[in-house]
């Protein structure tokens, strides 16, 4: 078996076990799908850090780190049934949120006793990995209720296929026909061609899941047009971050697909957009 055909097999079955592992985890309950998320929030932002760190710039990955376990745990605990964030628990749950409110003031307690020449950049990386891998993970919580008062986990999974769609109509297209480039500086072999071409799949995946859901076929492809545009761009912009590391993944976690990031990048940008456009649309 040569090189290329061993390595479509690894990345084949990995990606097979990975899916499985993610789609159970958010059929299988409300807490199966917390924990798939606090896994996800723990690795993207280790390999997050581990990409803008250097010789000049030194994030505070502890700090970081837990500041983003606790947004999620917050929200997550929020919209949770088993948790009770009024009455009894609601002092709790403001313990919490001040925990987390102090987290930043207390970055920039730690740089002073870190003696890095850049403290400024290293706050703002800190916190740059917060908003960009933590919190949209966090608003993923609210997916499988936001439109609705009761659990409903296959919204979420109905966002995840969107996503998916729009990753293989694109290399698909992409592939066929793609001749004219699309981002070049960062991603040489995406085409205008493979973005319409995902556009389009993640579009029908959408239209196909208001039906199945019998919601409105208006507002389900909407919601696929938005997050396939804005899934493009979190592909570009992690391609950005591992151009400026000078690596080709952002981490190795994952057999034959790379880390946690190269896997979700299109769903940690489009996430705060799909929230955004649920709360007013759906």
């Amino acid at each position: 078996m040569s090189e290329k055909m061993k390595n479509l097999v690894v990345r084949s079955l990995s990606g097979a076990v990975l899916a499985a592992l993610m789609l159970g985890a958010i059929i299988w309950s409300q807490w199966t799908f917390g924990l798939l998320l606090a896994a996800l929030t723990v690795g993207g932002m280790l390999e997050f850090y581990a990409l803008v760190s250097n010789g000049e710039h030194a994030p505070q990955r502890t700090v970081g780190l837990v500041a983003g376990v606790v947004l999620l745990a917050l929200n997550f605990a929020f919209v949770s049934d088993d948790i009770p964030v009024l009455g009894s628990g609601s002092r709790m749950f403001g313990a919490g949120m001040a925990f987390l409110l102090l987290l930043v003031p207390t970055m920039f307690v730690c740089e002073l006793y870190r003696k890095r020449e850049n403290p400024a950049a290293n706050i703002g990386l800190t916190l740059a990995g917060i908003f960009y891998v933590a919190l949209p993970l966090a608003l993923m919580c609210y997916f499988p209720i936001i439109t609705s008062e009761a659990w409903n986990p296959w919204v979420m999974i109905a966002y995840v296929f969107i996503i998916w769609a729009n990753d293989v109509f694109a290399y698909l297209v992409g592939m066929s026909v793609g001749r004219h480039k699309l981002f070049e500086r960062l991603s040489p072999k995406k085409s205008w061609e493979g973005f319409f071409g995902g556009l389009v799949g993640a579009v029908a995946v959408g239209l196909a899941a208001g039906h199945l859901m019998d919601d409105s076929l208006w507002a389900w492809g909407g919601l696929a047009f938005v997050a396939a545009v804005t899934g493009v761009l979190g592909d570009l912009a992690e391609s950005m971050f591992k151009r400026s590391a000078a690596v080709k993944d952002s981490g190795a976690l994952i057999p034959g697909h790379g880390g946690v990031l190269d896997r979700f990048d299109a769903m940690l940008l489009s996430a705060p957009f799909v929230f955004v456009y649920m709360l007013l649309v759906m």
